[in-house]
């Protein structure tokens, strides 16, 4: 399978930026991770731009951060957990290059979770679960789905190098 852009898609905490930075090393390409470029373009983390400004905010900012990922090429992309389930995003990115859904269990991202606050949409636990499978319907349209749970980055990554092998 030719590629010449990863765009990996998954909920939060289910490693899309570890494993992209190993990809990137691996194939010789730059990872970018669009939480990251929201984050200096806006001079606040994402919990501040979502206090401040609101979800609705942010998700204008993540579609124009994405949208400007879309020209260069060997790129690794880590989304951020809601950028795939946009359905223009998920297009956007179907049309550009591979998508890897890293699709970890609930109770693997619950546990990586940091309790700093980092993260606005996992104050609620009820409504956390209830985004965690809203997610995966959209999820399911990625090019490729990594059990993202349990395994290794290395091995995750040797999946991924396989599967563009073959």
């Amino acid at each position: 399978m030719k590629a010449d852009k990863l765009y990996l898609v998954g909920f939060m905490a289910a490693g899309k930026t570890t494993l992209a930075r190993a990809l990137a090393k691996r194939l010789g390409w730059l990872a970018v991770d669009i939480d990251e470029l929201i984050e200096r373009r806006e001079r606040m983390s994402v919990a501040d731009i979502f206090a401040r400004h609101g979800e609705p905010y942010f998700r204008a900012i993540e579609r124009t951060v994405l949208f400007e990922q879309l020209s260069p090429r060997h790129l690794v992309v880590a989304t951020g957990g809601g950028t795939f389930v946009d359905a223009t995003n998920r297009a956007a990115i179907k049309g550009d290059g591979l998508s890897v859904w890293l699709d970890a269990p609930l109770d693997c991202v619950i546990a990586r979770l940091p309790s700093d606050g980092r993260r606005p949409l996992a104050a609620d636990r009820s409504t956390f679960e209830r985004l965690y499978h809203q997610r995966r319907a959209a999820y399911q349209f990625a090019d490729m789905r990594l059990d993202a749970g349990r395994a290794s980055v290395e091995a995750l990554a040797e999946q991924v190098l396989d599967w563009l092998e073959s």
